[in-house]
């Protein structure tokens, strides 16, 4: 047969396929209207096809609209899957289950959703499903592309997603500009009519209702970060892109291999900010956990030789000054067992500080004894978090990961920050956005090949997490905010302190952060025009309210020992938790977190707080458990401001005290400008 008749006989055949499947869809009545309900009926998902084939959702919640007629679908080079469909069926089905997270916020994840597939064809014959669930908080949705015999071409090269939010009202919006780098910025809010950049994912919006929404992913693995600009009063996606040899972006947003599926597109609907903290939406999107044996994944707190440099008294690389020594590290470890923390970091402790640009991860300098220390780490029974700072050679990183993972756990090392200080990240594929579809599978790869050797990750300069820790729970913490250590250098002088009190609303509902909190010394010789801007009870509060299952006291042991009645909170605070939630809050202002201590009937509270002084009400109705008395007695000890603390003043100003509670009390409590609180709250038993 000649190239012209196999031509012709393969379009024949596309032809037949495609219109034997509108057939079907006209006897199996399959209509391109489409509804779907939450359990609890109050949020509504409906579908259609518009003019021209073109797919369509909206959004309702107790029977207002809240987010209008938006277009889906994903543009390629190969075929337009944004217009040109027609449903050729749509099933529909309840879920409804409860997991055990391996860390957490919570023990116990119910997980309850309806949902809807409807599968589309396509004019040329391409077959695309479109996966809808809707929760009791919110909806999410992502696009299937199926291998079918009329698919002509097993890869397609994505060069747009058109997923939008057409919200109804000009809503309050929390955001990041996209190219701030590595997510290190202050979240600022506006209407949404008045956001004129491409911003990040994720938003969390104020709606003029009084309720709140989030947009964000779930799922992240093989496709580049979603971010997100305001068009013509929608909210629409921007996905980031590859880039050419000149770092500069190219067409190409994603190369897909068929079958292949898109992460999950996230609404979070909430009518109170506790129930928008409370969602757990994304880790429900994603798989279960893959790592058979998690006997090894351990949350912790850790210390560190890591403020020191930041505050100019210690180096990174070898000289008079070096803080990675043999003996600093003994110090270190022995002060970690002494005052029970789990771990200790060690930053700098390896070849290649002093140029940047090749760093030895199985080489230590020479006045860094690692069968030493890790012989004495283990006797001791601390922990030994290791650096790998990779100055964004990530492709050199990733072609010896196996060498260095194993050169890590042959030392007992089981826990290791990642870093990725660059603009750009050189990935296999060359210089790349780091949440570029490169820079995200490198990141896997990074978790894949760690969990193999037991090891745990603290992601620095990553992607937005999208609740993958519930696939790979080895990926503990990441950082992707701007963290304590601008505290110490930032030529603005450090973060405002409505600057924490904004993150667990916006940041840290995407993932776990590392923030590193704890700082008990407030002067800073070296740049004294900058520091950071909280009471010593407010750093406190943080072990609380910013969550992360390894968490680190980032300050000097000299500076603790300042200190020491205030540093027995940090002591005793876990960061693994059987229940958690927010007591009360408002966005940029203050807020208030009770986390129940995994496995335990000890409650531990933080509250932090604004430039504003305010008295706080805390009800200890969540004592009364469903395993305890309503006359059960606790044990309280509250770590407040002193009458005279304030942030730029007095920030060392602070009380301790203890009472005897019952769950009908309630704590009224003074903050500071820029100051915080802590409680431990203990059964008292006979």
């Amino acid at each position: 047969m000649c190239k012209y008749c196999r031509t012709f006989a393969q379009k024949f055949n596309d032809m037949k396929h495609f219109f034997l499947l509108l057939l079907a869809s006209v006897l199996l009545g399959c209509s391109s209207r489409q509804q779907i309900s939450s359990p609890d009926e109050t949020i509504r998902l409906c579908f259609r096809m518009a003019h021209g084939g073109c797919p369509q959702y909206q959004v309702c919640q107790d029977g207002q609209v809240i987010i209008d007629w938006s277009a889906l679908g994903l543009v390629c080079d190969e075929v337009d899957l944004s217009s040109g469909l027609r449903v050729v069926d749509c099933t529909k089905s309840n879920y409804s289950d409860e997991w055990q997270t391996v860390w957490g916020e919570e023990r116990l994840i119910r997980d309850v959703h309806s949902e809807m597939e409807v599968q589309m064809i396509h004019r040329s014959g391409m077959a695309m499903t479109i996966s809808f669930r809707v929760f009791n908080d919110g909806v999410a949705f992502r696009y299937n592309l199926p291998v079918t015999e009329s698919t002509q071409s097993k890869t397609l090269t994505v060069t747009d997603e058109v997923s939008e939010y057409r919200f109804t009202a000009d809503h309050e919006v929390w955001s990041l500009p996209w190219r701030t780098e590595y997510y290190e910025g202050i979240w600022t809010k506006s209407p949404l009519s008045q956001k004129n950049d491409t911003l990040c994912s994720p938003l969390t919006f104020e709606l003029t209702n009084g309720s709140y929404a989030f947009i964000h992913e779930a799922a992240l693995k093989d496709y580049p970060a979603q971010n997100l600009y305001v068009s013509e009063g929608s909210v629409r996606t921007y996905l980031t892109p590859w880039l050419d040899s000149n770092a500069k972006p190219l067409p190409a947003k994603a190369y897909l291999t068929l079958p292949a599926t898109t992460p999950w597109r996230m609404v979070i609907l909430a009518k109170t900010l506790p129930e928008l903290v409370a969602s757990r939406i994304m880790l429900n999107l994603n798989e279960p956990c893959a790592i058979k044996d998690t006997s090894w994944i351990k949350p912790m707190k850790f210390i560190g030789i890591w403020w020191g440099m930041h505050m100019k008294s210690m180096t990174w690389e070898a000289g008079p000054k070096h803080g990675a020594t043999t003996e600093n590290m003994k110090r270190y470890l022995l002060f970690a067992k002494s005052h029970h923390i789990e771990a200790v970091l060690a930053e700098g402790w390896n070849l290649g500080w002093e140029t940047w640009e090749h760093f030895d991860f199985t080489t230590p300098y020479p006045d860094w004894d690692m069968d030493y220390l890790s012989s004495l780490a283990q006797d001791l029974g601390v922990e030994i978090v290791g650096h790998n700072e990779t100055g964004g050679n990530a492709a050199e990183y990733e072609k010896d990961l196996d060498t260095i993972y194993r050169y890590h756990a042959k030392h007992g090392i089981h826990a290791i920050k990642t870093g990725y200080v660059s603009p750009f990240i050189r990935t296999m594929d060359g210089l790349q956005w780091n949440k570029g579809q490169s820079g995200v599978r490198h990141y896997r790869h990074v978790i894949e090949t760690a969990a193999k050797y037991h090891i745990m990750i603290d992601n620095h300069e990553p992607v937005m997490p999208t609740g993958l820790q519930r696939t790979y729970p080895n990926l503990m913490t990441q950082e992707g905010v701007r963290g304590q250590e601008w505290n110490a250098w930032s030529a603005d002088g450090g973060s405002p302190c409505s600057h924490v009190t904004i993150l667990p609303f916006t940041r840290i509902l995407a993932g776990p952060v590392d923030y590193t909190p704890g700082v008990f010394a407030f002067e800073n010789p070296v740049l004294p025009k900058t520091r950071v801007h909280s009471t010593l009870m407010n750093q406190l509060g943080l072990m609380v309210c910013l969550y992360s299952p390894l968490q680190m006291a980032c300050d000097l042991p000299e500076n603790y020992m300042k200190h020491p009645d205030a540093f027995r909170f940090i002591e005793h605070v876990p960061c693994d938790w059987e229940r958690s939630l927010l007591v009360d809050g408002k966005i940029g202002e203050f807020c208030i977190f009770a986390r129940q201590q995994r496995g335990s009937a000890n409650w531990y509270i933080g509250g932090i707080n604004n430039e504003d002084v305010r008295v706080v009400a805390v009800p200890l109705s969540f004592l009364n458990g469903q395993t305890q008395s309503s006359e059960q007695k606790y044990k309280a000890t509250l770590y407040q401001d002193g009458e005279k603390a304030d942030w730029k003043t007095n920030p060392y100003d602070f009380t301790i005290e203890e009472q005897s509670v019952t769950c009908a009390d309630t704590l009224f409590i003074r903050l500071a400008s820029g100051g915080g609180f802590a409680a431990e709250i203990i059964p008292i038993t006979e």
